[in-house]
């Protein structure tokens, strides 16, 4: 964004960088005319250099003592060193102590963009100087949006810190604000001081007004205070810290209102009460291949998020997640031991929606190269789950596996046998729980053992052909490949209603799916299978290996019921299927240019003759900068959903975002952004309205919860960053990275 070569006009890119050579170098002088009568003060006129190690001045005229190194220079002075250019008027100095004092100055910091101008300039030594009735901008010279004017301005290029002092911050020819102290880093080095503040508002709490103030406490460790105003809610004491210690990292986030005088929080009244946040991680090495993660979340109340946090998150949080494990590992093996826990931040859903603590849990995973072609190894986890008005109880899981792998460049064959074992203690109230809970009067439980176990082998094999030939399209050479591919699995039946739902749940069916041992998450549920996958892509590699196009087509045929199933949400038990065949799963990804690019997927059931999944996206860039998506969304029975965003450049420094989320059977804006932004050399400014879903409720959990509940919030945030001072923390470029794909601030 800075102007091609935005540097003093004299500046001569072939002088030395190097001050430390300055003691043992002499000093070279030219010019048109040189006087020199006691044959050590000389008189120079005409095009005047003086030049040592990284020092050159030049001038009309100059006097120059060659004994003790003293000079004085007038008539279009310009001074280069390794840290800076200076133009003046007049200029004189000591050459040997580095010293000098030139009047009517420019400057300009040749390892950071600062520059400005000064009524005098005093060069201290080396790495110091002082600049009186200065500005201070890292704007390019000449063109100032934003500038400090300060009666003195220190600059210490071996600190990289910059001091000015009874200052005036200007944007243009307003004066926006006066510090009679005020300091800056010249470089890209860390130092203390306060970061540019932020304004945003929102309709829970009001308008928000934050300064953070950073404090460089040392190489490995520093802290962020960043205080809060809320104009219906009141004060808020933030922090954070971060740190390197030993070995271990972490860090440490910290939000406390006092007193919350805002109006009730959702369901719950928190007016009066103190409230906060608490985000803490950590990774501890421990010894050889061990270490400790820790990861603790809290909040004081589950309205919290709603009522402060989700302006700029660009998603709704419903859980946090507390959990601390020892982890290790080595080269064919990964161990870990710990628990997690789980807290409710939806105010408008009880804990019940939450999911099962692990307290503790175990798990053991070993993959042994037994040959260049043959593999064996074993995945196991025990795990104790706990849940309040839930069945609770332990679970361990035992899958040890062997698994070959066969092939050459233009085909593969990968058998694999493995088998599962899995083993629960219940408690000994069991029969009180059905899945969902506790039983209704007269309700029968469908735990009738306080040892179920389950055991079975799985059994597949993967398959698959690639062929080659030279094509051609629209003008374009390209190489295609077509992509044959059958995967068998065979896993025999076995009943699990009697097994509870600790973790378990039907994982979306997509084209991966093709090639899944099985269609559940957790070890609950195991699908029973004898099933055969047929697949086949083609892709598109142009002449450098780039893919630009790529379509796949597959379907699973069943030859036995689909026999495992989950239970509705009465307790009862799903019927079996008999159904022949999976849906038909297409996809097609294409990028042919560097400007478009296509990604669709369709899912087609033939037992229903309904469309089960319909996805299209299509972005197109403008310009270097400039995007534009647009994308639909469908998943029967659960979404249908057309999105479009938007970065539009309107010139070099002006664009436009913007995104929008509609949802078809609500008939409603789900989430609506736009806003404007301006980039230049050294400034940025942004500002963005959001108007959103707070939180909600949309289908998971108990049968009995509320159902199309949602809180719709609205948010302006307002950022702006003077480059090479700071800037306010990037709220924002998370939200835009999630809104508009493609986004790049």
């Amino acid at each position: 964004m800075c102007r091609p070569n935005a540097l003093l006009e004299f500046y001569d890119p072939t002088l030395s960088t190097d001050a430390s050579l300055r003691p043992t170098s002499p000093t070279q002088i030219e010019a048109r005319k040189v006087d020199s009568s006691n044959q050590s003060v000389y008189h120079l006129s005409g095009d005047v250099k003086l030049t040592r190690a990284d020092q050159q001045l030049q001038a009309d005229q100059a006097e120059y003592d060659n004994q003790t190194t003293d000079y004085a220079a007038s008539g279009n002075v310009r001074y280069q060193e390794a840290g800076q250019l200076l133009a003046a008027a007049s200029m004189r100095g000591n050459s040997a102590a580095n010293r000098g004092v030139a009047d009517q100055v420019r400057y300009q910091m040749l390892k950071s963009h600062g520059n400005g101008t000064a009524r005098q300039g005093v060069l201290l030594d080396a790495a110091r100087s002082r600049y009186a009735s200065a500005t201070y901008s890292t704007c390019d010279v000449g063109h100032h949006v934003w500038e400090f004017r300060a009666r003195s301005i220190s600059i210490d290029q071996g600190t990289g810190v910059g001091v000015a002092r009874d200052a005036t911050l200007r944007v243009g020819k307003v004066p926006l604000l006066y510090l009679p102290y005020f300091s800056f880093p010249t470089d890209d080095r860390r130092k203390s001081g306060f970061l540019y503040p932020t304004l945003a508002h929102t309709s829970r709490s009001g308008f928000e007004l934050a300064a953070p103030y950073y404090l460089n406490l040392a190489p490995n460790y520093d802290a962020t205070l960043d205080p809060r105003v809320y104009s219906d809610r009141g004060i808020m004491l933030g922090g954070e810290f971060r740190y390197l210690l030993g070995g271990s990292n972490g860090q440490l986030n910290l939000q406390y209102v006092p007193r919350d005088h805002g109006s009730p929080s959702a369901l719950a009244d928190t007016t009066g009460t103190h409230r906060y946040l608490l985000n803490f991680s950590d990774h501890t090495p421990l010894w050889a291949h061990w270490a400790l993660r820790t990861s603790i979340n809290r909040t004081s109340d589950s309205s919290y998020l709603y009522d402060f946090a989700n302006k700029g998150q660009g998603r709704t949080v419903y859980s946090l997640a507390s959990s601390a494990a020892l982890v290790g590992g080595g080269t064919w093996w990964n161990a870990a031991f710990g628990g997690i826990a789980y807290q409710n931040t939806n105010p408008f859903l009880t804990d019940s929606a939450l999911p099962y603590r692990q307290l503790p849990y175990a798990m053991f995973n070993l993959d042994i190269p037994v040959s260049r072609w043959l593999e064996a190894g074993v995945d196991s986890a025990a795990v104790a789950f706990r849940k309040p008005g839930y069945i609770s109880g332990q679970r361990e899981d035992l899958a040890p596996y062997v698994a070959a792998s066969f092939g050459g460049a233009a085909w593969f064959v990968r058998p694999r046998l493995a088998y599962r074992y899995t083993a629960y203690q219940l408690d000994s109230d069991r029969a009180r729980y059905g899945y969902y809970g506790l039983l209704g009067s007269g309700a029968g439980s469908p735990f009738v053992h306080d040892s179920p176990s389950r055991a079975l082998p799985i059994a597949s094999i993967d398959s698959g052909l690639i062929f080659e030939r030279d094509a051609h399209l629209f003008g374009q050479a390209y190489t295609q490949t077509l992509e044959p591919r059958l995967y068998y699995l065979y896993v025999p039946y076995r009943n699990q209603d009697a097994l509870p739902l600790f973790d378990t749940n039907l994982m979306t069916f997509n084209y991966w799916q093709l090639f899944s041992t099985n269609q559940y998450s957790g070890a609950d549920r195991q699908m029973n299978a004898n099933n055969l996958t047929g697949a086949v892509t083609t892709r598109l590699l142009d002449a450098g290996g780039a893919e630009r196009l790529s379509a796949s087509f597959g379907q699973i045929r069943y030859f036995t019921p689909q026999r495992v199933q989950l239970p509705n949400g009465q307790d009862s038990v799903v019927p079996a299927t008999d159904w022949s065949g999976s849906d038909y799963v297409a996809q097609l990804n294409v990028q042919l240019s560097s400007r478009w690019r296509v990604n669709s997927a369709y899912q087609w059931n033939p037992n229903t003759r309904q469309r089960d999944v319909a996805v299209l996206e299509l972005q197109r860039r403008l310009g270097d900068d400039g995007i534009v998506n647009f994308s639909y969304h469908y998943r029967r029975g659960l979404l249908e959903q057309y999105s479009a965003s938007m970065v539009y450049p309107l010139s070099e420094r002006w664009r436009l975002v913007g995104a929008l989320a509609w949802s078809v059977p609500d008939h409603r804006m789900v989430e609506a952004l736009g806003g404007v932004q301006y980039d230049s050399c050294c400034v940025a400014l942004r500002l963005v309205m959001r108007s959103y879903v707070n939180q909600g409720y949309y289908g998971y959990g108990p049968a009995s919860a509320p159902t199309n509940l949602d809180k719709r919030d609205n948010a302006v945030l307002f950022e702006f960053e003077f480059k090479g001072l700071g800037s306010t923390g990037g709220q924002l470029e998370p939200l835009l990275q999630r809104d508009i794909l493609g986004y790049q601030q």
